[in-house]
This record gives C-alpha cells, structure tokens and sequence, in this order.
C-alpha cells in the first residue's frame, strides 16, 4: 500500500503543477477549477493510502523480492449463475431511457430495478434458523 500512495502523492504534485500552467496560461476558470480539485482528490487518496500503509503489515505489493502468488487469496464467493444482473440492467437502461422519452417509462423500469435489487442480495438467504 506504501506504493500506492507514492504514486498518488507524485500524481498530486504533477496535477499541481500542471493546473498552475493552465491557469496563468489558459486564463480559463471551470478547467483550473477542475485541475485544482483533482489535485485535492489525489492528495486525500494518497495521504490516505500512506496514512494506513504505516499502520497495517507490509503486503506483498511492498516487497520487493515478491512473487506472484504471495498475493494470492480468497477473493470471495462469486454466484456461478445469475438472473439478477440483467434485471438490474434491463431496469437500469429503462430508467435511463426514461429521461431521454418520458418519465412515464419509470413506471416500468422501478419494479425491474426493485425485483433485481431484492433477488440480488436476497439469492442465497434460505433462512436464519436452517441448517447448513
């Protein structure tokens, strides 16, 4: 994590650098103002990184002689099938269309999103009180 937020801090000094010249130069304010604040947004990314690099172990990103695999783990439980993305998906893309043609089409695009939603998280609930 310490190179992380390495790189994040010399991002930050770059962007710095590089919002200053546009400014004196381009005499425009939304782009300085945008430069500016990315610059803040990598400064708290890397600070934060580095804050929390000193407090946890060394990874293996941080070791120089490591391989591969010695950052290798679980990564979690990914479902091998699924019908609730595309629900969400289905809802999603109608919820966005209903910007563009009517704001009627949201009628059809929440219950999508809420049966999508609900499914999702609730896939694999069977109950509090069943055996494994």
């Amino acid at each position: 994590m310490k190179i992380q937020g390495r790189m994040f801090i010399w991002l930050s000094v770059f962007i710095l650098a590089m919002a200053v010249v546009y400014g004196v130069w381009s005499k425009e304010p939304a782009g300085t103002t945008a430069l500016f604040l990315a610059f803040g947004l990598c400064i708290m990314v890397g600070y934060y990184l580095a804050f929390t690099a000193r407090r946890v172990d060394a990874g293996a990103q941080d070791n120089k002689n490591a391989d591969v695999a010695d950052d290798a783990g679980e990564l979690g439980f990914f479902a091998p099938h699924s019908w609730q993305p595309l629900s969400l998906a289905l809802g999603g893309s109608f919820a966005f269309l209903a910007i563009a043609v009517g704001w009627w089409l949201m009628f059809f695009s929440a219950p999508l999103i809420i049966i999508g939603l609900f499914g999702w998280v609730f896939e694999f609930y069977r109950g509090e009180n069943q055996n494994q």
